[in-house]
């Protein structure tokens, strides 16, 4: 038996561009199939529903609002685990391993740069994943590259094209990076979704950290999500996925 875990999702408390409440993904994405999710919202330098002109703990309680309404909505019936979406210049990396009392203690954070936000993330045992690598957007004016500030790449994110998939998947397989596949869901209704498949259960996001570092976790990818019959697949089935079939068109910056 396969566990799928969502790794990547907005909720409307956190997200300024999701429409979903933290509560309302439950049961929905249970029925997709899934064992689990992590809660992603855009932190404080991104795209954030949370008003900055607040003190430091009032705005880390509201960030992590949407994350803790699905929890409890979710009770047994889903695992519910916290991460968070770090943005630069459009470059935006998932953090795994963190906590809301992590935050709490970090209020410093947001005014790192990629490096330091690295050492910060390690130092308090989680890891940073590179988010839809080569992403192109008509509000981004540049791809941004860190190989040396990450600990592994999305190399399947449903919301983009496939050919910036692939473009993701050469980068991390260039790289000797370790992959992960998730959706980018902000909203009811996205035809296709992603996730990360393991044989066991993954019940904290310790054990996903764990379990992600060790290669034991495979990028999944269901094409037409709400119609189709079919389970998910590993995206190394999927050609188009996998090859480079067009050069990024914005100039991508190494750091």
């Amino acid at each position: 038996m396969n566990y799928i875990y969502e790794t990547h999702l907005h909720t409307i408390e956190g997200s300024a561009c999701s429409r979903t409440p933290g509560a309302d993904y439950i049961r929905y994405m249970k029925d997709l199939g899934y064992a689990g999710i992590i809660v992603t919202d855009h932190f404080f330098t991104g795209n954030c529903a949370v008003p900055k002109d607040q003190p430091w703990d009032k705005r880390v309680e509201q960030y992590c609002s949407g994350y803790e309404h699905a929890k409890e909505a979710a009770g047994k019936d889903l695992t519910v685990l916290f991460g968070l979406e770090y943005n630069f210049q459009g470059d935006e990396f998932l953090l795994y391993g963190l906590s809301k009392e992590w935050l709490l203690d970090n209020p410093d954070i947001e005014g790192k740069d990629r490096f330091q936000v690295y050492e910060a993330v390690h130092q308090g045992g989680g890891i940073m994943i590179q988010a839809h690598p080569y992403r192109e957007r008509g509000y981004l004016s540049a791809i941004h590259l860190t190989p040396d500030a990450c600990d592994g790449a999305e190399v399947y994110n449903a919301a983009n094209p496939d050919y910036q998939n692939a473009l993701g998947y050469q980068y991390a397989l260039d790289h000797g990076f370790l992959m992960a596949g998730g959706s980018d869901i902000h909203y009811f209704g996205q035809p296709d979704m992603g996730g990360m498949s393991f044989s066991y259960p993954i019940e904290t996001i310790e054990d996903y950290v764990k379990a992600f570092m060790a290669g034991e976790g495979t990028p999944v990818y269901k094409k037409d999500a709400l119609n189709s019959k079919e389970g998910f697949k590993p995206i190394f089935e999927a050609k188009e996925l996998i090859t480079v079939s067009k050069e990024p068109t914005l100039e991508v910056i190494w750091h």
